[in-house]
């Protein structure tokens, strides 16, 4: 269940060509990412840093629901379990998005463990945004993937 869940969220995020990703659709407002709520968070804070080896890059924007604007200065943490399915310091970044809500992160293809897809776990907080607990699966050999990530926005 939870990873039918993680490939919905995935699906939902994924940047469609053609459509603009600053997610502008005439007014309408964005429709948020689903909460994976699953990972292994709670290990304190990644250091912050965009690489932790080479062999697959993620690139993405991150967006508020209100108004499908880029979100700057949200923090995006990574957490990649090594080979053996352990998430340590080494595995793990933060990376804070630019001005224009983008992000770029690096590193080795995800392992796969204990039959699990190879994935990466990742927590997205903002300023007046819920944090997002999302779980990326990148297409299986490839060395790029983009994300577009729609937080919630916290109840005033």
């Amino acid at each position: 269940m939870l990873r039918l869940l993680g490939l919905v969220a995935m699906l939902a995020a994924i940047v469609i060509p053609g459509v603009p990703a600053n997610g502008a659709s005439g007014g309408a407002p964005c429709r948020p990412t689903l909460n994976d709520g699953f990972g292994p968070f709670g290990r304190g804070l990644p250091p912050r840093r965009a690489k932790i080896g080479t062999g697959h890059v993620l690139t993405g924007v991150i967006l508020s629901e209100l108004d499908c604007r880029p979100i700057a200065g949200a923090a995006v943490q990574f957490w990649q379990s090594n080979r053996r399915g352990r998430y340590t310091r080494a595995s793990s970044a933060t990376v804070i998005t630019n001005r224009a809500g983008r992000f770029r992160f690096e590193g080795p293809f995800p392992a796969s463990y204990e039959g699990r897809s190879p994935h990466i776990h990742m927590r997205v907080s903002a300023r007046l945004h819920e944090t997002l607990l999302f779980r990326y699966e990148p297409a299986k050999g490839s060395r790029r993937g983009t994300l577009r990530l729609v937080l919630v926005s916290e109840a005033l």
